[in-house]
């Protein structure tokens, strides 16, 4: 079951794409990678049988799109909040980055590194309905799965200054209430 780590991997996947190849319209570009997704799903459940059989991104006979086969649209939701908030967002978040990093310019970040950030950031400071603490958390550990544990600490480094700026307790929402994780 999809649950909200996987959003911020499917967040983080999107916008190194984005960073590679920049897009106006986001929505395209969304629905092309939940169609991969479906079709990566497909191939690795038909590991080991025959090559004829070829991944649908079509409806199923029940109506479900490829979307819906991949994770419910709850955490697709969130997964597509997070994108279109850095992305609307990304000035923004790019300067508070670039201030937390100090002599580490943007440009120099490795590109899953940059992205974990933005998302980090993005919800600290713009979505703000998850606790500091556990934004850091997940984006430390983001880090060290698609990049290294030397990016683990860097990411730490920088959120753990971020956090200082965040107007909320660090094991708070924006509105006042405590959330575990999901």
């Amino acid at each position: 079951m999809a649950n909200r780590r996987h959003a911020r991997e499917w967040a983080l996947q999107l916008l190194f794409q984005l960073d590679a190849v920049p897009a106006e319209d986001l929505g395209p570009v969304i629905e092309n990678f939940w169609a991969m997704q479906w079709r990566l799903r497909q191939e690795e459940d038909s590991d080991g049988q025959s090559d004829d059989a070829q991944p649908s991104p079509e409806p199923s006979p029940d109506g479900k799109s490829a979307a819906d086969r991949v994770a419910p649209r709850h955490i697709r939701a969130f997964t597509e909040r997070l994108v279109r908030g850095v992305q609307e967002h990304r000035d923004e978040i790019d300067e508070r980055i670039t201030a937390y990093a100090d002599n580490w310019p943007l440009h120099r970040m490795g590109g899953v590194d940059r992205n974990v950030l933005r998302i980090a950031v993005f919800e600290m400071f713009c979505d703000e309905q998850t606790p500091p603490v556990v934004i850091i958390n997940e984006a430390v550990d983001l880090a060290k799965f698609f990049s290294s544990s030397e990016s683990g600490k860097f990411v730490n480094g920088i959120l753990d200054r971020a956090c200082k700026d965040v107007k909320r307790s660090p094991r708070e929402t924006a509105g006042g209430g405590r959330r575990g994780r999901r």
